[in-house]
């Protein structure tokens, strides 16, 4: 596949369908378009980790990172998700694009540590739930889980309030993590509790290395 460029990709990603109704238990917020390409490009573009590779995408919602990485060549992107409303516009997604090299897999994210998908993907990439509300160190356990998954290298997002510790963490786990970037995520105002028309959050991109002490 031809290397594609930027704008290219981030007007493909325009076309993906989101969450028709988000659940606020799941911290289902889509991933915007414009980051979904910024990042798949960045791990593409200075990494070379998507072209020809197996990627896993966790908590994979209904597609955007895996439909970015399976755009700029990925051999073969597999995403997780348990819910299915998310896991059937996912599929619908795949199917409207005519992707081939992409399918999602209905299941637990913190499930997966022990089953055959470990050690099984060359890059892991997700923008996992933040941790906030109900869901208190979600980002890290699934941080924990692809880390278990991927044998080169990780990208995933964080708030940038945790960043020392995540770092911390990652040498714990095996991994050196490095910020690519500072993000500020524009979350629209998908459920009833938010005040603010959209709210922006100051995120970090990170890169972890797997085996890198």
């Amino acid at each position: 596949m031809a290397r594609m460029k930027l704008r290219k990709l981030e007007e493909y990603l325009q076309g993906v369908d989101g969450f028709e109704q988000p659940k606020i238990l799941l911290e289902q917020y889509p991933t915007p378009p414009h980051i979904a390409a910024c990042m798949a490009h960045h791990m593409q573009s200075q990494h070379e980790d998507i072209e020809g590779k197996l990627v896993g995408d966790l908590g994979c919602g209904c597609g955007m990172l895996s439909i970015a990485s399976t755009l700029l060549g990925a051999q073969l992107t597999v995403g997780f998700e348990l819910d299915g409303d998310a896991v059937d516009t996912f599929r619908g997604n795949v199917v409207e694009m005519e992707l081939p090299n992409v399918d999602c897999v209905r299941a637990d994210v913190l499930q997966l540590i022990g089953s055959k998908w470990e050690k099984s993907f060359d890059t892991v990439l997700m923008n996992p739930p933040f941790g906030t509300k109900h869901n208190a160190g979600m980002d890290m356990r699934f941080l924990e889980v692809a880390l278990r998954l991927a044998n080169t290298a990780v990208y995933s997002l964080h708030k940038t309030s945790t960043r020392s510790y995540i770092q911390k963490k990652a040498l714990e786990w095996g991994a050196r993590g490095s910020v690519v970037a500072e993000l500020r995520y524009n979350i629209d105002a998908s459920y009833k509790f938010h005040k603010q028309k959209s709210k922006d959050i100051e995120v970090d991109f990170w890169r972890f290395e797997i085996g890198q002490e």
